[in-house]
Parts: structure tokens; C-alpha cells; sequence
């Protein structure tokens, strides 16, 4: 249920901040065991949310686990291939379990199946400050504040989860922000046009020397419309004081490049109308950026930095992170009642031992997920040296080696910095090495 201005339950078991993938994987998951979940958000459902929309393999993994695969994939555009396209124009087709489905729609599903296994769902509510203990040193609640309120709420809760995205304002507020800028940037919008339909059937994915270390996208949703949109990794210098500064590079700008460079952009812009407005958003990736956690707190999904830096994708990993926090926060709570049993919710903070655990296997889960986000980082070099994929794309055509391998990538069974390494890269040569 969506309580637009309902008054908040005094606490619950875990309060999840943010209804994105990772808030709304979390929240379900918890959910289903029968534990007293709150699950606030700074917007009503539905909401826009500027994203690709691309659904790569991991993203569908998620929801099958979560149960909302069909229901998903009933509203999304599938399609079968990622088309690689070089700055001279090369392109191959790399074959894949791929789907789009505009976030608003995505999001609305996910978070109807967290209520659905019964969370308690409330917006707009914005997260303003963590409540501590006596000590000053766990969190055992948020404040919480409605548009128009005077004042805050208060809400204690045994756990507090937050997955609230790329911005910064709440890892700062709950103290466990590192770095105030983000990871990168992109613009977004959606274009009907229904010529293109049948025209452009591939999550299309650009490079260019005129996007400069970004890319380009086009991604066919459904109805004849399409998300388009340029992403530029790497936007802020890091500082020491993690504060950075931005390039100078205007969004906009990189976007009128793309229409230019890319023929199905020109086509696309051309023929079709703009439905809405194009978009900004910060991303936050490589799992880098804030504190995974602090006593009383996991921090999940894009606020951990889960995107990949080479593609700009992270709704898959914003949903694995989810699950990472549910599950190592059932160490503490799963065996609170049991099954079928009613349960009451406690209204004790768990001793230290065990917040230590639940954190500890929380941050495992991501250690163990962080040389993956590493390897992205190593094929980000890609949007630096636009040539390289050139450089793929001419050799995936000739060698089905070689298009295997990138398929893998797409599958999480191949390494994507190996693709675009110096021993990568002679090997498109040199099979043997």
C-alpha cells in the first residue's frame, strides 16, 4: 500500500530507506520471512527515474528470484543482442538474455511485490537523519519527514537499510558518506517513433572520439518509443577531500554529438518526438564511494556505487545487493519467531557481537562481488580509447572465439577487462597466447 501521508509505526524490524531495485529486493526478501519491514521513499509510485533501462542477464537472474520475472518481462521489450558499434562504424552483435522496461514500470513492480509479501510501504518520505543510541554510536531508527510537515517523525527500527541511489544528501547525513561527487554522469530521453521500429532491435551501444570517454546508447522499449542517451564515466576527478571536480563537458552537448555521429540517433531525433524531457542523473559505481556499513546500517544497491563503470548498468547488481543485505540481516532476525508463528517486534538493538556479524557477512557478500566491478573498471578504458573497440568489433566479426568471449561478459562467465588488456588485445592476433 502506498501511505502517502500515514502516520509512521512507532519501529518495526528493518526500515529500508529508498524503493529503487536494491530497496525493493531487500524489502521483499525480508518480507517473506515474516519480519516487520517499513519501507519509506522520497517519491509516490509511480515515479520516472533516469536510467537505460537495459536488463542484461544478472538483472533477470534477480527477478526470477524475486519472483517477478514474467510479470516483468509481460510489459518489457525483449530483445537478443547488444549491438557494438565502433567510432568507424563497425558493429557486431553480441547475443544475450535481454530485455527494456522504463524504471518507472520496473521500480512500480518491484516495489508492489515487496507490499505484495508484506512490507509497508509509505511516500513521500524523506529521509533526514539516522536515530543513535544513547552512545551515540549505532543507528537504531531514521527521522523521517513528509512534504509539508513542520517536523520530523521518528521511526526506530532494529535495522536500518539505505538504498537511496546516487545521491549524496542521505550517505552524508547518515555519516557514512566517502566521496560527495559521482562516478560519472548520463542524460536520458525517450523518442516515439514508430519508422525506427523493426529498424533498430538491439540495445544499441556506441563509441565515438566525439563522445569523449562516454558512449552512447539506444534502447528499443515498447510502442515505437526508445530510450536514448550518452554516458560519461570517470566525470569527476577525485579530490582528496573526495569533493572532486567535474570535466568541462556538457551533457547536451555530448548528446547533439551522438545524434550526429551515430546514423540511428540522427534517424531516431529526426522522424520521432521527444515524449517528456531528457534527463540528468549521477551514477555512483565500483562499489566505491561510502561505507558499506556502520553499526546498526547497511548501505545497498547505487548508494554502495553498484553500477558498472564500462556500461553504466546496475539494476542487476542494485538487486544482488538488495539480497546480499536481506540475507546477511536474517543472521540476526530469521530465527526471531518460528515459521508460521506470530512474532512480535523487538524492541532491542542487537548486542554487539552480533550487529558485528550481520555486517560482517554483509560486507563479505560485497568483497566478493568487488573484483568483478574491478574487471569493468580495466574495460573502461574503452570509453578512454574509442580505437579498441574498433580494434573488438573488427576481430568478433571474424572469429566466433571472440564473439563467444564477449557474449560471456554479458553472462558474468568471461572477464571484461581481458577483452581490451595488452595481453587482451594481442591475443585477438595470437589465439595461442
Amino acid at each position: 500500500m502506498n501511505h502517502a501521508l500515514s502516520t509512521l509505526p512507532p519501529h518495526c524490524d528493518v526500515l529500508v530507506v529508498g524503493a529503487g531495485p536494491a530497496g525493493s529486493a531487500c524489502a521483499q526478501w525480508l518480507a517473506r520471512q515474516g519480519l516487520a519491514v517499513v519501507q519509506v521513499d522520497q517519491q509516490s509510485f509511480p515515479r520516472d527515474k533516469v536510467c537505460g533501462d537495459g536488463l542484461i542477464p544478472d538483472a533477470h537472474h534477480a527477478l526470477q528470484r524475486l519472483g517477478v520475472h514474467d510479470e516483468v518481462m509481460a510489459q518489457a521489450q525483449a530483445v537478443a543482442h547488444v549491438g557494438c558499434i565502433g567510432p568507424r562504424g563497425g558493429r557486431v552483435d553480441v547475443p544475450g538474455r535481454l530485455a527494456v522496461l522504463p524504471r518507472r514500470e520496473l521500480d512500480h513492480i518491484l516495489q508492489r511485490a515487496a507490499v505484495r509479501a508484506g512490507a509497508h510501504f509509505f511516500a513521500p518520505w524523506r529521509f533526514e537523519a539516522p536515530l543513535l543510541d544513547a552512545a551515540g554510536e549505532r543507528v537504531v531508527g531514521a527521522r523521517l519527514k513528509a512534504p509539508g510537515a513542520a517536523e520530523g517523525q521518528a521511526l526506530r527500527a532494529r535495522w536500518v537499510v539505505l538504498a537511496t541511489g546516487a545521491a549524496p544528501k542521505p550517505l552524508q547525513a547518515a555519516g557514512v558518506c566517502e566521496r560527495h561527487t559521482p562516478s560519472g554522469i548520463a542524460l536520458r530521453g525517450y523518442v516515439k517513433n514508430q519508422a525506427m521500429v523493426g529498424r533498430i532491435q538491439a540495445l544499441e551501444v556506441v563509441w565515438h572520439k566525439r563522445l569523449r570517454k562516454g558512449y552512447g546508447w539506444i534502447f528499443p522499449c515498447r510502442d515505437g518509443v526508445f530510450n536514448i542517451g550518452v554516458g560519461l564515466a570517470h566525470s569527476h576527478d577525485q579530490a582528496v577531500d573526495g569533493k572532486g571536480s567535474m570535466q568541462d563537458v556538457n551533457l547536451r552537448e555530448l548528446f547533439s554529438a551522438f545524434t550526429e555521429v551515430h546514423p540511428h540517433a540522427a534517424q531516431l531525433m529526426a522522424g520521432g518526438s521527444v515524449v517528456g524531457e531528457l534527463k540528468g542523473a549521477p551514477l555512483r559505481c565500483s562499489l566505491e564511494g561510502a561505507r558499506w556499513s556502520r553499526p546498526g546500517l547497511l548501505v545497498t544497491g547505487e548508494a554502495a556505487g553498484s553500477t558498472y563503470a564500462f556500461t553504466g548498468e546496475g539494476i542487476g547488481k542494485a538487486m544482488e545487493t538488495g539480497l546480499l543485505a536481506a540475507e546477511a540481516l536474517l543472521g540476526d532476525l530469521g530465527m526471531a519467531a518460528a515459521p508460521g508463528s506470530p512474532r512480535a517486534v523487538p524492541d532491542t538493538t542487537p548486542d554487539a557481537a552480533t550487529d558485528a556479524a550481520v555486517r560482517q557477512a554483509y560486507e563479505q557478500g560485497l568483497a566478493a562481488l568487488k573484483p568483478r566491478f574491478d574487471l569493468y573498471e580495466r574495460a573502461n578504458r574503452v570509453n578512454h580509447h574509442p580505437w579498441l573497440a574498433d580494434l573488438l568489433i573488427w576481430r568478433a566479426n571474424k572469429s566466433a572465439r571472440i564473439l563467444r568471449r564477449m557474449a560471456g561478459v554479458l553472462e558474468e562467465t568471461g572477464n571484461p577487462g581481458n577483452l581490451v588488456s595488452l595481453r587482451g588485445i594481442a591475443k585477438l592476433f595470437i589465439p595461442s597466447l
